[in-house]
């Protein structure tokens, strides 16, 4: 009898071993708000999955490192990756390393430049850049009109332009302004200030110090939004006189929203990014078909809605 029990605790010890999966994760930056929420979203959720363990790792955005990381992930064995990249035009050397090896690996929050031409088990999951730049520029654009504005002036902070994202955004920037409806606004200036707070500050300073005259700061996140802030205040510039855009829907965003300093935001789910990421990652190790392309909307946000997200990123 005692051999019977023995036989099924093996039995069952292995059934349970063969279940497990391991993910490895690599993450751009880890000290970046957005990611930080994606990052805790992906652990959280799999907290919740018996026999799932994640395996992140911070790139610091190094592609170098990251590539490394990737090529360590396929050493160790592990049932699937996710990538968060340092820069988007650099995955091809990720997709090779992983598919070379057979593993299942998932683009998460930034498109990959080989996005068409993905291998077979790898995917993307995120939101559609398309529609963020243009929910807050379509935005913009009616509150100018809102305040009497017959002829408007807007400013454009970009992320870094070896991302697709801050490509795509400002782009769709430009798309909005070129409608006949929002045609009364000229992009008097654009540059990149990285996705960071700091740098926005300093961007913004660089602008007010030159004499840059605008009525609108149209930014491609929340980070370099609350940047720009930060300086139009120190130099005693009122939040009323000029309307202020973001995107990601950050906490300290909505913060800034709620006090009447950030106009506009655009609400990209971080953790509904990172459950996606977990979810395919999963189904890809199971051999499970899986769309190439997930995506999950982006929301607009302003102060009548502002409620409805302060407790989301």
């Amino acid at each position: 009898m005692k051999r019977h029990f023995a036989i099924a605790a093996l039995a069952t010890m292995l059934a349970t071993t063969a279940s497990a999966e391991t993910i490895g994760v690599s993450m751009a930056l880890f000290d970046d708000n957005f990611l930080t929420v994606l990052r805790n979203g992906m652990i959280d959720y799999s907290k919740g999955m018996s026999g799932v363990s994640l395996q992140i790792e911070d790139a610091q955005n190094d592609v170098g490192k990251q590539l490394s990381q990737v090529q360590n992930f396929v050493a160790a064995g592990v049932d699937a990756i996710i990538v968060n990249p340092v820069d988007t035009d650099a995955t091809v050397a990720l997709s090779q390393a992983a598919a070379a090896a057979g593993i299942p690996l998932v683009y998460v929050n930034r498109q990959p430049v080989n996005l068409d031409s993905l291998p077979e088990k790898q995917a993307f999951v995120a939101s559609d850049e398309k529609q963020s730049g243009t929910l807050q520029t379509q935005e913009v654009c009616r509150l100018l009109k809102a305040a009497g504005k017959a002829e408007a002036k807007a400013v454009v902070m970009m992320g870094e332009l070896s991302n697709q994202a801050a490509r795509m955004r400002t782009q769709d920037i430009k798309d909005v302004v070129a409608t006949p409806d929002c045609s009364f606004i000229k992009l008097v200036e654009e540059q990149s200030a990285n996705w960071s707070r700091t740098q926005g500050s300093d961007l913004m300073t660089n602008w007010l110090s030159a004499g840059v005259e605008f009525d609108a700061v149209i930014s491609n996140n929340d980070e370099m939004a609350i940047g720009a802030i930060q300086s139009l205040k120190a130099a005693g510039r009122s939040m009323d006189s000029v309307i202020i855009a973001g995107i990601d829907a950050t906490q300290d965003a909505l913060a800034a929203m709620a006090a009447g300093e950030l106009d506009v935001s655009v609400f990209q789910n971080a953790a509904g990014q990172g459950k996606g990421a977990v979810d395919t990652a999963l189904k890809l190790a199971k051999g499970d078909a899986v769309d190439k392309k997930v995506f999950v909307p982006f929301e607009l946000v302003t102060p009548p809605n502002l409620k409805d997200y302060q407790a989301k990123n």
